[in-house]
């Protein structure tokens, strides 16, 4: 038998590997020189490597800007977007407003005791090596407590509070779960009205650096006042039983409902266990991430974000254990996370407000996709494609939006919770608009409406009409130009560009908004040596704005270079994921490429969630035309509501979408259907343009009858007035043809017109 090295016992080492006196496990290889030098608890924090709560010693790097001439990722770093919401989360909001979260009950706290409360050996770690511990050999279960065989440090895996226990004035009921730190007790306040309240205490009194969390919880989050963050009640001490040696206790309200990660594990569809529903799954995170923008307002970060560790309750949510919160420039405290959440950065850069989004973005794909497991295992560094979770396939912005939140470079995700929250909320409608089939739209924080469309006809658009009427990015209230662009109002491009050069020369210098509408302006303008040069001098003071992307979009898009402004464009949607405007920009580029599969996309993506972006209608049918799907695209058309004022246009394209390849199949219903569309029109169109949609009618009618007469034509049908037969059709073209004669006011062009109403003239004996 080994002798025990415990200083001052006298025990030995029993067959599984542990002082049958004090319990301590046998010296590993190397360390029994310093068993007698190093105390319990005195390790160095490190990185655990199984799907548990780990912490880890940090240091701080900078970082870096791209540039929108050479790179093809936008960086976050965007004004008007650092730091966060300190706004309130309103009980009862669960859902955005935009859909219904399913409430769960609020759960009796006596219901929650556990009968036999034991930590599962897979969970059993040490707390500073992290290290198995406690777990069983040969049949025979694991101690609850002893030593650490690796790095000979302490723990204690058994409550040290029991029923009927005082500890200061509250009295414990049982235990109800085991977290990060340790033990979660449930207990009365006898001094408030027997209030619920919960105590959380160690996984291990003898571990420093958790004794040090619990310290500084007591010190600065009694302060933290949120509707959506546990509040922290008082911090007591009591005796452990065994040492006497005094143990913290922190004192928080009691959350009576069911974490998210019980949610997901409950969840089922079509009878089997299934990821949450995608909707519910950004409501939960657009309803938690003010609680991240206040606790970073103060220069908090929560750290160890994730399923276990969110609450909803009837239709409230809480973020729970505190433990992990730390000050941003805390270069000391050891940080908790967990593996497959926390971001990857940690252990070299330290938490930022950067890593706090990673786990909201990790907590959504594994609430909407595969399990933690997979999380911390296959994906630990990265999300799974969209040819593995179809969700993703299906919903592509909300995929970009996990992507951009999850990157691997914390400077390309998103760098506020007011901005990730944006941007689900804009993906949220998108994605119920598909789901539901009906749209929801939603202004935009990053960009203006829409103020033009550049075609209202079947024809593709001028790319330089592109630029003109894509949304504007959302002009900053505290740039030194705002009020003078804001007085420019609605004024086209070119003379805005005027006014801008008529202005000092300082000015524009000192307003980065200024500048941006002049690169605009010149861009419109086909000016692109002025655009790129004024371009460049913004970028050279803001770096990586993702509007630098935008712009330069813009040009190479207006100086016909596709494929680089669908890089570019790409870009932007990659970090504005939920934006309609550079989907818009994309679709437009696909259209004049000839992509027709891409533009339909993005233009029915648009279209689909907020008809007030009518140029999206316009761009889906015109697609759908070009693709042989005429039907839809008269339906597109058709769909354009009453109030824009784009309306009659769609009525008309509408109705020449109908005349398109209809040698063989026009039918007698569609002759009627054309009529009345026409008849509608004619009330609203000038006489010029009523005459020559008239005769696009009757030849496209006239070349039907050269192949065969509709089986479907009854008798006297009429078409605009006339009989539907060769004769009638063109005696309507003739007197088309004629009107438009009378109305021309250059003489040759009459000759031409009445030219062409005798050639077209039905035959006459006379």
């Amino acid at each position: 038998m080994t002798a025990c090295l415990e200083p001052g016992c006298d025990g030995t080492i029993d067959a599984d590997g542990y002082c049958d006196t004090c319990g301590t496990a046998a010296a590993p290889a190397g360390a029994a020189a310093q068993a007698a030098t190093r105390a319990p608890g005195a390790g160095q924090p490190s990185v655990r490597t199984s799907a548990h709560s780990a912490r880890t010693s940090s240091t701080r790097s900078t970082s870096t800007s791209v540039s929108s001439r050479n790179s093809a990722s936008v960086s976050s770093r965007t004004r008007g977007s650092r730091g966060g919401s300190s706004g309130r989360s309103r009980r009862g909001n669960l859902g955005a407003g935009l859909i219904e979260v399913p409430p769960v009950p609020y759960k009796d706290p006596m219901s929650a005791i556990m009968i036999n409360p034991q930590v599962p050996e897979n969970k059993r770690f040490c707390s500073n090596c992290g290290e198995p511990v406690g777990r069983g050999r040969d049949g025979n279960p694991g101690r609850t407590e002893g030593f650490c065989r690796k790095c000979r440090t302490a723990f204690s895996f058994e409550p040290k509070l029991r029923a009927g226990d005082l500890v200061g004035q509250y009295e414990v009921l049982g235990c109800i779960a085991h977290g990060g730190l340790g033990w979660i007790y449930l207990a009365k306040d006898k001094n408030v009205s027997d209030r619920w309240v919960v105590l959380k205490g160690l996984l291990d009194s003898g571990d420093a650096d958790a004794m040090a969390a619990a310290a500084a919880e007591r010190k600065f989050l009694a302060e933290v006042n949120h509707p959506s963050i546990v509040q922290i009640l008082n911090f007591v001490q009591h005796p452990d039983p065994k040492t006497g040696a005094p143990v913290g206790y922190i004192v928080m309200e009691y959350v009576g409902g069911s974490s998210l990660k019980q949610i997901r594990t409950e969840y089922r569809a079509g009878g089997q266990t299934a990821p949450l529903p995608v909707e519910q799954a950004i409501a939960y995170a657009i309803e938690i991430l003010p609680a991240f923008g206040y606790l970073h307002s103060l220069g908090l970060v929560y750290n160890d974000f994730k399923p276990d560790n969110i609450i909803q309750s009837e239709e409230q949510l809480k973020l729970i254990d505190m433990g992990g919160v730390i000050h941003m420039e805390d270069q000391d405290s050891a940080i908790y996370g967990t593996k497959g959440f926390q971001a990857p950065e940690i252990a070299d850069e330290g938490p930022s407000v950067e890593s706090d989004l990673y786990t909201v973005g990790r907590t959504l794909a594994v609430l909407t996709s595969l399990d933690t497991r997979a999380y911390a295992t296959t994906y630990l560094n990265r999300l799974p494609t969209p040819q593995e979770v179809p969700l993703f396939a299906r919903h592509e912005s909300f995929y970009k939006l996990l992507l951009r939140a999850t990157h691997p470079n914390p400077e390309l995700r998103f760098d506020s919770a007011e901005q990730m929250a944006q941007q689900l909320t804009a993906v949220l409608r998108e994605v119920l608009s598909l789901e539901k089939g009906e749209p929801h739209p939603g202004a935009s924080a990053m960009f203006g409406p829409e103020v033009r469309v550049p075609s209202t006809t079947a024809l593709a658009p001028d790319p330089r009409a592109v630029v003109r009427a894509l949304p504007v990015p959302q002009v900053d209230r505290n740039d030194p130009g705002a009020q003078f662009l804001a007085s420019l109002g609605a004024v086209d491009l070119a003379d805005q560009r005027a006014a801008l050069m008529a202005q000092p020369a300082e000015s524009v210098a000192t307003s980065p908004e200024m500048q941006l509408r002049l690169v605009l302006a010149a861009t419109a303008g086909g000016d692109f040596a002025l655009a790129d040069q004024q371009l460049d001098v913004f970028e050279n003071v803001n770096g990586g704005d993702w509007r630098t992307f935008w712009y330069r979009g813009l040009i190479c898009l207006a100086g016909n270079t596709l494929t680089r402004a669908r890089g570019l464009f790409g870009a932007v949607y990659d970090a504005l994921p939920g934006e309609a405007a550079p989907k818009l920009a994309l679709a437009a580029c696909a259209e004049l490429e000839g992509d027709m599969d891409s533009a339909r996309s993005f233009y029915g993506t648009v279209w689909r969630t907020d008809h007030s972006y009518v140029s999206a209608a316009f761009g889906l049918a015109r697609t759908l035309l070009r693709s042989g799907m005429r039907d839809q695209a008269v339906a597109t058309f058709g769909a354009v509501p009453e109030t824009s004022t784009h309306h009659t246009a769609a009525r008309e394209a509408a109705l020449r979408a109908l005349l398109v390849d209809r040698d063989k199949d026009l039918t007698g219903g569609d002759l009627a259907d054309i009529d009345l569309r026409y008849r509608w029109l004619a009330e609203r169109l000038d006489p010029e343009h009523s005459h020559r949609l008239s005769l696009e009618v009757f030849e496209t009618a006239g070349r039907r009858l050269a192949v065969q007469v509709p089986r479907d034509l009854h008798t006297g049908q009429q078409l605009i007035g006339r009989a539907v037969d060769d004769r009638s059709l063109r005696a309507g073209m003739e007197q088309a043809y004629r009107a438009l004669a009378r109305l021309a006011t250059d003489r040759a062009r009459r000759v031409e017109l009445v030219d062409q109403a005798n050639a077209v003239r039905p035959r006459t004996l006379i």
